[in-house]
């Protein structure tokens, strides 16, 4: 849990240091996701959130500025993106991962719940 907490101390400085992360969002995961995606914290610079995907689990497109994911719990999912681009990804705990800004959804094809921290970055 220590861990969690100083890479999310580390990843808001680097939100505050950055500001360059703006992305116009065609779909908020919060509100597409909202049963799988929860918010954990948002200010002027960064918005954390905790993604939770069951088993077989699909969720709805939706888009993320720039983004870092901490990966809590790990497992295999399939992401396809706006462009129709699939990828398959297997999260092991631990893991942490920069994303550029994006539009897609991910779906759980593994046999373990996925817990994910999120941290977008803002300008």
């Amino acid at each position: 849990m220590k861990r969690i907490y100083i890479l999310v101390s580390v990843l808001l400085v680097t939100g505050f240091v950055r500001g360059d992360a703006g992305v116009t969002r065609a779909q908020d995961p919060l509100l597409v996701n909202s049963k799988s995606i929860a918010l954990k914290l948002e200010n002027s610079r960064v918005r954390v959130l905790e993604a939770t995907l069951e088993p077989g689990a699909r969720e709805k497109m939706h888009s993320h500025p720039a983004y870092v994911i901490y990966v809590i719990a790990g497992g295999k999912v399939r992401n396809q993106s706006a462009n129709g681009t699939v990828t398959e990804t297997d999260f092991r705990a631990g893991d942490v991962i920069y994303r550029d800004p994006v539009t897609h959804w991910a779906e759980n094809i593994g046999k373990t719940t996925i817990r994910l921290e999120l941290v977008e970055l803002k300008n």
